[in-house]
């Protein structure tokens, strides 16, 4: 039977260890020393490599090699979860005052220390307190939260970190040539990433891979582990964000028919938005109450109903946002000097016009431009809520009377651009300055004129799927 590649490649020594260097230079450095302490808490996510630590100190302050199968009788292992009552806790107080058989240290690794009952962790602390000189406790745990402070504060504590992207990747590959698994650099990620953190179980996927019996892609990872292409999240997300209810509907029933389980949805969707917002994107209350529900998705007790409910609730929220009417307060519908399009000198037509004239009028012949845009967006925001939202996410540049707002998503561009929007912003300017300025807007080099009529889509029906690709770029639609 072969053996498991997670465990074939386990660490024998501090140097190979991955991604905790924090750790193993911090207790090299005290074995060169000869500064060996009682009892150590390694504390930190499953999969990190506490354990392997665990054991290789153990050989460690003893001089003694390590291997997988060979086991010391001055090392003793005891997993909390089935040792955990103060029976077994005071054997092991009996036990230790034993001298070592053959080693210096007598090493006791307890993992998953903090299912230990509040009886035996009393039985620990006595031993904490007084231990012989022989003796090292290693102490191994994913939820230190648990453990009394009494026991804590006894030891060395280690806390472990998750194993970062390029890290898992670099050890991955490696792993790949010696085991001549062909295997291409996107499906190493994508490993990786659902890894989320563990290096042992970013290990197993990849042994499991190694039996699909071909030069792995990213497609094969994905039916592998039953998530969803890239391409679908983002679709989802977008729809999502422009609370496109039928979009986001059409695209669960699709996803959670067909590819992934909706504890993985819940997880994507959210690793999506949070990745937005380390992108300097703003999202909406909407959203980050939506991120909050997905959180809870995975442990329901009917995940595919509390996601679908909470995604409805987004979008519902967000439509329900945009549609309410906003109180205006006409003082005088129709202002003394005609407002002109703001690129020309044609008056704007304004016995139609339902644009709000606003409840007071900032005047300032020495107006600062610098605080021009504030107080635009402070105007905009006492009658539309939706343009203030959209309006506040441009980078703002102001000259010679000329404004150019820069936008991250050519979406939110087209918003501002469509007629009743623009119209809006050149009012508020004009009340504000008794001027008019030419806006511009621009994504990246690109720079359009507000006054510029917004394209027309061929086909009314497509409009959501276009803002979709106009947020995330092409990307293959999934067909409902």
């Amino acid at each position: 039977m072969g053996q498991a590649l997670y465990r074939k490649y386990r660490s024998k020594s501090l140097a190979e260890v991955v991604g905790q260097k924090h750790i193993t230079d911090t207790l090299m450095n005290a074995l060169k020393n000869n500064r060996i302490s009682h009892a150590y808490l390694f504390t930190g996510p499953r999969g990190v490599g506490k354990t392997s630590v665990a054991r290789i100190w153990a050989h460690e302050i003893n001089g003694l090699p390590y291997t997988e199968n060979q086991i010391h009788l001055d090392i003793i292992e005891i997993d909390a979860a089935s040792n955990r009552r103060i029976d077994e806790i005071r054997e092991l107080r009996d036990k230790v005052q034993l001298a070592p058989s053959s080693a210096k240290y007598k090493v006791y690794i307890i993992d998953e220390v903090h299912m230990l009952t509040k009886e035996a962790f009393n039985a620990l602390l006595k031993t904490l307190e007084e231990p012989p000189e022989h003796a090292v406790f290693v102490l191994a745990t994913t939820e230190a939260h648990k453990l009394p402070e009494t026991i804590v504060s006894r030891t060395q504590r280690f806390t472990f970190n998750a194993i970062n992207i390029d890290d898992a990747v670099q050890h991955l590959k490696e792993i790949a040539k010696k085991e001549k698994i062909e295997i291409d650099e996107g499906s190493l990620k994508l490993i990786a990433r659902h890894g989320d953190g563990s290096l042992r179980d970013s290990i197993s996927i990849l042994d499991q891979a190694s039996n699909i019996g071909k030069i792995i892609e990213v497609a094969d990872i994905e039916n592998l582990i039953g998530i969803v292409s890239e391409d679908g999240i983002k679709q989802i997300v977008a729809a999502l964000i422009l609370g496109d209810t039928k979009t986001t509907s059409q695209l669960f029933v699709e996803l959670t028919s067909n590819v992934g389980t909706a504890q993985q949805i819940a997880i994507q969707i959210n690793q999506e938005l949070r990745s937005m917002i380390a992108s300097g994107n703003v999202l909406s209350k909407q959203m980050t109450n939506l991120m909050k529900d997905l959180i809870i998705v995975p442990s329901s007790n009917d995940p595919v109903t509390y996601l679908q409910i909470a995604l409805f609730e987004a979008t519902t929220s967000i439509n329900e946002l945009q549609n309410v009417p906003q109180k205006q307060t006409l003082i005088n519908p129709k202002p003394e000097k005609a407002i002109t399009d703001i690129r020309s000198d044609k008056p704007a037509d304004t016995e139609n016009n339902d644009t709000p004239t606003y409840d007071s009028v900032v005047t300032d012949d020495t107006l600062n431009q610098s605080d021009l845009w504030s107080k635009v967006l402070t105007e905009i925001k006492k009658h539309h809520n939706t343009l203030y939202s959209i309006a506040r996410m441009a980078k703002v540049s102001i000259s010679d009377h000329q404004i150019d707002l820069q936008f991250s998503f050519s979406f939110h561009q087209k918003r501002i651009n469509e007629t009743k929007n623009r119209q809006m912003i050149a009012d508020t300017i004009f009340k504000i300055t008794n001027e008019n300025y030419a806006v511009t807007t621009s994504i990246g080099d690109k720079i359009v004129d507000v006054g510029t009529k917004p394209s027309k889509t061929k086909k009314e029906e497509n409009s959501n799927l276009e803002n979709i690709s106009n947020i995330f770029g092409s990307a293959e639609v999934l067909k409902s």
